[in-house]
């Protein structure tokens, strides 16, 4: 279908289609088009603003005039455009050799420009201010079954777009200056925005056994984006399922990543497991689905728990990792679960499994296994200790552990903490978020009080050694942490004059003396300064 599109000045054609029986399973549209002027109506149907807006579109199209070729701007940054989302990086697919027409445009902007080309492709990156665009040769695919590399010929505008995963990215305006602003719209990708459907061009089975990364695609833009799949494209997608097993582990997880920060991502992991894909990706997220009754005795679904806990840290914060450990903060359950007849099912220590666990998840998904996974592990391992302090009395000596242990994630435990709050029960809940605002001010005022976040002891292990005149040994390990647990009870303060006298006193019970007549004297500490 064309539309013929000058947004700027409220200009489009009017479609009609003819729908025409082409075999049993596939339809063929006969378009016919009438030029009309758009209605204020129809364009807050359509909510666009103009596609060509970006100055990189004019230059483009000036060079296409010189030259009499044919190029296009196409896909995501359509489909944004049209649905008024932001979009940095813009795809260009031309008639004849993109890299061509990449590097004379890159001329244009002279040395502040930067070309990558990829031969091997067939594709040239050109990089302007914050903006990458990407330019193609129309290209026509095909695939062998073990790879979801294709085999690439040249081809037409139509072979190009027929490629493409999904209708919504399948649309395209001319830059030629003849055609400029032309919308092209093959497959209906306009109707599917209107109806906010994710749809495969051509048969899905097809599609998705050529490129299965395309299921996870397809899940993805359902989240983000809060479209439906199509009927028949999800069934396609349980259909072949199995063929994730030849996409590499890194471009799942990027799809993966991009669910996650969507602004409710248990729509996706609800899709995954619907379709089969979870177990194969995930298979630790997918063991904690379902429930379990004995003796009239069940365990919540802590699948769905979950979910509800990562929706809840989605609608609090960005953070990717935090999200992460909302999504494996209940990892260990299926390991430790356990029936007692006299209490019912309970989760030992699931908190400590599943912190072993999250390493070999990152390692497996190929997430980084930095200061990130780090993160998350910490998040996991201690996810029930601020539950704890709300469920007792909150003592300073609790706060004080809890902030050495955290550090600086204090804020982003307490965030996640507060997410696992999902009970039906509204009473519990505000009695739970009653008593997280009393943790809250008494973390602070520890904090100022003791400074005991990423907590450094006042007293060396050498000034030990060299008060008592002893060698590096178990006695020097036993007073250091004598020194911290005081300090964390609350028995001193954390201040380097106490913690040197309580040092001399633990000494002297453990049958030390000061090595000579100064060394039980205080001297100020070279790293602390105190």
């Amino acid at each position: 279908m064309y539309i013929n599109s000058l947004l700027n000045s409220l200009q489009i054609y009017q479609i009609t289609y003819h729908l025409q029986k082409e075999s049993q399973v596939t339809k063929k549209r006969q378009i016919s088009c009438n030029f009309v002027t758009v209605t204020p109506k129809f364009v807050s149907h359509l909510p666009v603003k103009s596609l060509l807006d970006h100055p990189v579109f004019e230059q483009i199209s000036r060079i296409l005039g010189r030259e009499q070729r044919e190029a296009y701007v196409v896909g995501g940054y359509v489909r944004d455009a049209l649905m008024g989302r932001p979009c940095k990086d813009i795809d260009i697919v031309v008639a004849g050799s993109g890299i061509d027409l990449a590097k004379q445009y890159a001329r244009t902007l002279g040395e502040k420009a930067r070309v990558s080309v990829f031969r091997n492709f067939g594709t040239a990156m050109v990089q302007t201010g914050d903006t990458e665009i990407e330019f193609v040769g129309a290209r026509k695919e095909s695939y062998r079954r073990n790879s979801r590399k294709p085999i690439v010929e040249d081809g037409s505008l139509e072979d190009d777009l027929r490629r493409r995963d999904f209708t919504i990215n399948t649309l395209a305006v001319s830059l030629h200056p003849e055609q400029y602003g032309t919308l092209v719209d093959r497959f209906g990708g306009m109707d599917d925005l209107e109806n906010k459907l994710i749809r495969t061009p051509l048969d899905p089975d097809k599609t998705f056994d050529d490129d299965p990364l395309r299921m996870i695609r397809g899940i993805r833009f359902a989240t983000q984006l809060d479209f439906h799949i199509h009927p028949d494209t999800l069934k396609a997608i349980q259909r072949n399922h199995h063929r994730i097993g030849i996409v590499s582990m890194e471009r799942i997880t990027e799809e993966l990543n991009k669910i996650m920060l969507s602004p409710k991502p248990s729509v996706g992991f609800k899709l995954l497991d619907k379709t089969e894909l979870l177990p194969l990706i995930l298979p630790e997220i997918s063991r904690m689905k379902g429930v379990e009754v004995i003796d009239n005795k069940q365990h919540k679904d802590n699948f769905y728990h979950t979910l509800k806990v990562l929706d809840n840290i989605s609608r609090k914060s960005g953070n990717l990792w935090l999200k992460w450990a909302a999504l494996l903060h209940d990892v260990g359950k299926p390991v430790t679960k356990k029936f007692e007849p006299e209490t019912g099912w309970t989760f030992h220590a699931h908190d400590y499994v599943g912190a072993r666990m999250v390493p070999e998840i990152f390692r497996r998904l190929k997430l980084p296994l930095n200061e990130k996974m780090k993160f998350v592990r910490k998040m996991v391992r201690l996810h029930l200790r601020p539950m704890a302090l709300v469920q007792e009395e909150v003592t300073d000596s609790a706060v004080r552990r809890l902030l050495f242990e955290a550090g600086d994630d204090i804020d982003d435990l307490m965030t996640l903490c507060e997410a696992d709050i999902t009970s039906k029960y509204q009473d519990v809940v505000r009695k739970h978020q009653a008593n997280f605002r009393l943790v809250r001010k008494k973390l602070q005022e520890i904090e100022e009080k003791d400074a005991v976040r990423n907590f450094q002891p006042p007293i060396r292990g050498e000034e030990i050694m060299k008060t008592f005149g002893i060698p590096p040994s178990k006695k020097v390990g036993i007073i250091k942490d004598a020194i911290k647990e005081a300090i964390l009870e609350g028995e001193i303060p954390n201040k380097r004059e106490e913690a040197w006298n309580y040092m001399l006193q633990k000494g002297r019970e453990m049958g030390l003396k000061p090595a000579g007549p100064d060394q039980g004297r205080q001297t100020k500490s070279a790293t602390t300064g105190r």
